[in-house]
């Protein structure tokens, strides 16, 4: 688009969020907390909307690229009111990024090791990366096409309503452990040999 404005933050806040990742992955270090986060969602929902503005042959559905963050909100509202009951803003640990962590990140490992606990919270990331790819991809190759961006929208939606139907009820397909074992077959290769026997 030759458009230098959104493309120098953009470059900016993937060199700021990727020193963040190397700095916390898969062992956090720091804590961006709210603040850092709704900033994030800030710039970047303000940089999708001068792209769309500023380049009027650039789809309105282009939004999709934030589809994730946007699809959890309003899942979340129907979630804790037409589901459960409760006010929308009642805080509950049923988000997807923590029933994935607790129901397939924390699997095969005790509650005793604090630290395998936190560290395998970072497997949640590789899930939710995948997921947004169903968006973000077809944003970036047909940023034009608002029928394809359609079609990926509703890709989106069912692969979210799906995944979350199959972990909540605890029916999660082997498939989808495969991140968790490869982790767990690293780090039984990185722990030291066991000490040989002195009473021998």
């Amino acid at each position: 688009m030759n458009d230098w404005l959104v493309a120098s933050v953009a470059f900016t806040m993937i060199g700021a969020i990727g020193g963040f990742v190397v700095w916390n992955y898969p062992s956090a270090l720091m804590f961006m907390g709210d603040g850092g986060a709704y900033f994030v969602g800030f710039v970047m929902v303000e940089l999708i909307v001068l792209l769309i503005a500023r380049h009027p042959n650039v789809s309105a559905f282009y939004t999709i690229v934030a589809m994730y963050p946007a699809f959890e909100t309003l899942f979340s509202i129907y979630r804790r009111r037409y589901v459960h009951g409760r006010a929308v803003d009642a805080p509950d640990a049923l988000h997807l990024h923590t029933l994935i962590y607790k129901r397939i990140g924390r699997k095969g490992i005790s509650f005793k090791n604090m630290q395998r606990c936190t560290r395998r919270n970072s497997v949640s990331s590789i899930y939710l990366w995948v997921l947004s790819l169903i968006t973000i991809i077809p944003a970036t190759f047909f940023w034009n096409s608002p029928y394809v961006l359609g079609i990926a929208a509703v890709a989106f939606a069912g692969a979210y309503v799906w995944m979350y139907s199959v972990i909540v009820r605890f029916k999660t397909p082997g498939w989808m452990m495969l991140p968790v074992w490869m982790l767990r077959h690293a780090s039984r290769a990185e722990r030291p040999p066991a000490a040989p026997d002195r009473l021998r």
